[in-house]
């Protein structure tokens, strides 16, 4: 284990779960500057208008 002293300053029952929280802290403040600052990401959770996007024609001409 690379960081195995640093158990002999922070006991396991306070590191872990501060560092389980503050991953969980930074998980939703990604997803919250996401959904606040970007449109798209509304609309998709809000179940936005559904635009299908048209394949080109096909050219069927043959070129020699």
């Amino acid at each position: 284990m690379i960081y195995s002293k640093m158990w002999c300053v922070v006991k396991p029952s306070v590191g872990i779960p501060v560092f389980i929280a503050a991953v969980a802290i930074a998980s939703f403040s990604v997803h919250l500057a996401l959904t606040l600052n970007t449109t798209w990401v509304k609309n998709f959770l809000n179940g936005g208008s559904k635009v299908v996007a048209a394949a080109p024609a096909a050219d069927n001409t043959v070129k020699k």
